[in-house]
């Protein structure tokens, strides 16, 4: 590999980089500064995806056939030839789609982490003996893998979402039909080539750029991909469930969030605001598990409210390669435009935007994709801001009259992937976990981040049923098998 950024990237198929069928490619370009041209990304049509999913149930049985071992070794080679890129991957990263380069190098050292995790899960156990009612019979169970896996992955995290999909499919047994998001699919050119220069076995991974509505959904329909892993908005996420279930295919969907952080009345103010504007203001609100709304206690709510703005007006909006920027623009044109209108509603139903919103035009900034970091006050729970995934730099105030209104308040959402709560008292703690309609649950921390190896996931609309990372990901991609032998 080399620092410069590829001109031209190509499809991976059955252990090679191929042109598309069409020849056709779009220019991904620096959403911090739209005149940079960041690569060419191919636009594919069905042809290329016939050809990646034939390649992978190609190499289905001689890569079921290793050892859990053998598969984990190839998974430590990817981690380290990753490990020796961070700097690499995450710069093109931050050219791609816009997060500060520090954010960009961690989420590819959490990738290189979650690599080496799932490596030592070729050692573990698959199984369990079970007493069978005969004492001369032997009754077990077993794992077996489920076969192609088709990867849908987003454009906000390019390196640790598809990371955390594909290596759990691949030491349990799988072969992969990967497709990256196009805005991003440059970087996911540079973490595929670890896989390539791993010497990963021909058709056991392979990746197919193109446009959603054409690539993922007759990647969700073809009836060789007995699994699909998708990570997007909730209404792609539901089409592909319910085209999956159709067919009787297993699928996994992680889709919105609208994550509230409550802020009680002992809470200490310095480390809640923190939280908040790390939560949710970090990656410029790009992540499913940002904080949202605030939702503060009446006693101080006053105290909070002043103290976040003040934090916030101090926060430097720039080029993520800056040093010292802190937030960086929206990735892309969709997802600029889809925010202001946010802040427009938000206005027009009656929030007051106390700070921010603004599109910033100062030298270096108005070539770029970039938004003041906005605080809403006086929100009320019915508002769009507060039902709504906003996906960008937002944050949403609303005033609870007690604790108890405030988890109300919390669950008032068809979300459910994160809640957080900042209190001293351990008795309202104890109450938020047990009452929060959450998937992710966190005391005296932000809404967003959960360990590699812990399960992931949320609730209500946020999720389907399985859990991604950590050892729930067999769940997934595995099915059980019960033997019983008789002498």
């Amino acid at each position: 590999m080399t620092r410069e950024a590829q001109v031209t990237i190509e499809n991976y198929i059955n252990g090679g980089w191929h042109k598309p069928t069409s020849e056709n490619y779009i220019v991904n370009k620096n959403p911090a500064n739209l005149t940079e041209e960041v690569g060419h990304v191919p636009d594919s049509n069905e042809q290329d995806l016939e050809a990646a999913v034939s390649a992978a149930s190609g190499a289905r049985k001689a890569w079921r056939s290793l050892a859990g071992a053998e598969r984990g070794n190839l998974l430590y080679k990817v981690a380290s030839i990753m490990e020796q890129n961070i700097e690499l991957i995450g710069t093109m990263m931050t050219r791609e789609m816009g997060k500060t380069l520090g954010e960009a190098k961690g989420e590819v050292s959490r990738g290189v982490a979650i690599l080496r995790y799932y490596a030592g899960e070729g050692m573990r156990s698959v199984g369990d003996v079970i007493p069978a009612s005969d004492p001369s019979a032997l009754m077990y169970t077993t794992r077996v893998p489920l076969g192609v896996i088709g990867v849908i992955s987003p454009w906000n995290f390019p390196v640790a979402i598809p990371i955390w999909k594909i290596a759990p499919a691949l030491i349990y047994g799988n072969t992969v039909v990967w497709k990256p998001a196009r805005e991003t699919a440059v970087t996911a050119a540079l973490v595929m080539k670890c896989f390539h220069e791993a010497g990963l076995p021909a058709g056991v991974l392979n990746m197919v750029i193109g446009e959603g509505k054409l690539i993922g959904q007759k990647l969700t329909e073809h009836n060789k991909v007995q699994g699909i892993t998708f990570t997007g908005s909730n209404a792609v996420g539901k089409l592909v469930g319910q085209t999956a279930a159709a067919r009787g295919a297993k699928y996994q969907l992680e889709m919105g969030g609208k994550n509230p952080i409550i802020i009680a009345a002992d809470a200490d103010l310095e480390l809640a605001v923190e939280a908040t504007i790390s939560g949710g203001l970090r990656s410029t609100g790009q992540k499913c598990t940002a904080t949202s709304r605030v939702i503060v206690v009446r006693e101080i709510y006053d105290a909070f409210r002043n103290l976040l703005i003040e934090r916030v007006k101090q926060l430097k909006v720039g080029n993520g390669l800056d040093g010292d920027t802190w937030l960086g623009p929206c990735a892309n044109q969709k997802q600029y435009e889809t925010v202001l209108q946010y802040i427009e509603k938000g206005v027009a139903e009656g929030a007051e935007l106390v700070v921010g919103g603004e599109q910033l035009q100062a030298s270096g900034l108005q070539q770029g994709y970039f938004i003041a970091p906005v605080v809403f006050d006086q929100v009320t729970s019915h508002m769009t801001i507060a039902q709504e995934e906003v996906f960008g730099p937002v944050l949403t105030l609303i005033k609870a009259d007690s604790f108890e209104e405030a988890i109300t308040l919390a669950n008032d959402t068809q979300y459910g992937l994160s809640a957080s709560i900042y209190t001293k008292n351990i008795e309202q703690a104890l109450a938020f976990i047990n009452e929060t309609e959450a998937g992710l649950v966190r005391v005296n921390a932000e809404t967003a981040g959960v360990e590699l190896q812990a399960p992931f996931g949320g609730m209500k609309n946020s999720s389907s049923h399985s859990r991604e990372q950590g050892q729930a990901a067999i769940e997934f991609y595995t099915a059980i098998k019960t033997v019983f032998i008789k002498p």
